[in-house]
């Protein structure tokens, strides 16, 4: 990175530390940030939406919709993170390689199952075996931000769920009763009121969501935690010109501070927007700002 850093035997201190930290090792290290803070950003909205469409399909008077919306709660909702993770994108990426192996493969004669092995042809497969390697890297992250918008979109629902039944029953009747239909004042009345209850169970999720994301080891990407481990330990063969003892505590120090400043600026953000949703609503917390202002 720096030009006296060509000799590390002449280096100390200072000069041998901003040396050390900007080794491209290190630069993996700051990129699996930024790839934890992408995956959050997209992970977030994408999880609301199955949430809500989660929600939704369990308040429907469609039936099977009904079942759909609570069985798809209830099943992610009662599996371990870990086992549904290991578990979730095998699933996802066989599934999307069996779909175009139909599609492209159509004079395939041998069984797509042989034994523990899964056998697609190599037009089939998801990334193919010649596409570059930031191919590879963008397709799992592709199965990670998918695989955890499911599982915490499913916690996302029941909040929600939550959320619209916490909504006075009388404010839709009146709706109705104006003429409103009931999809109507679903969007009208309900979904508008609905977030001043399903915040703070929305908030603790995202604290959760944030915990969760040393889980991405699981589905093969390369992240903080991975990095603090590797970059920590006694590694003489990875860096060759900077060898140190084990440092790990110091690298997962590094992350603690890390996780804590960003759930304190979650928080303060998160305690804005609550402040902002219930500022002259008829719940405990906008009677709490009324009697904060008197």
């Amino acid at each position: 990175m720096f030009s006296y850093c060509a000799d590390p035997s002449t280096l100390d201190g200072l000069t041998w530390l901003s040396c050390y930290l900007t080794t491209g090792k290190h630069m993996g290290l700051y990129i699996s940030v930024v790839t934890v803070l992408v995956l959050l950003a997209i992970t977030a909205p994408v999880a609301l939406l199955f949430g809500f469409a989660g929600a939704a399909s369990a308040r429907s008077r469609i039936a099977p919709l009904r079942w759909l919306g609570k069985g798809y709660t209830a099943i992610v909702r009662g599996v371990p993170d870990i086992a549904f993770f290991l578990f979730f994108v095998i699933a996802l990426d066989q599934g999307f390689e069996w779909m175009r192996h139909k599609l492209l493969c159509s004079d395939w004669d041998q069984p797509i199952r042989q034994g523990n092995d899964f056998v697609v042809c190599d037009a089939a497969k998801l990334p193919l075996s010649s596409s570059p390697q930031w191919v590879h890297e963008t397709y799992g992250f592709f199965l990670a931000v998918l695989t955890f918008a499911i599982v915490f979109g499913a916690f996302a629902a029941n909040v929600l769920f939550g959320a619209m039944r916490a909504v006075p029953r009388a404010q839709m009747e009146t709706a109705e009763a104006y003429g409103m239909s009931h999809r109507q004042a679903f969007w009208r009345i309900m979904v508008p009121q609905m977030w001043v209850y399903a915040l703070p169970g929305l908030s603790n999720l995202w604290m959760v969501l944030i915990k969760a994301t040393p889980l991405l080891f699981l589905l093969g990407v390369e992240d903080i935690v991975y990095w603090a481990r590797e970059l920590g330990g006694t590694k003489n063969a990875r860096f060759t010109d900077y060898p140190h003892g084990d440092w790990r505590m110091w690298y997962f120090f590094a992350l603690l501070v890390f996780y804590l400043a960003f759930t304190k600026v979650s928080e303060v953000v998160l305690d804005r927007i609550m402040k902002r949703l219930t500022h002259g609503q008829a719940t405990a917390a906008g009677e709490a700002q009324r009697k904060a202002a008197a």
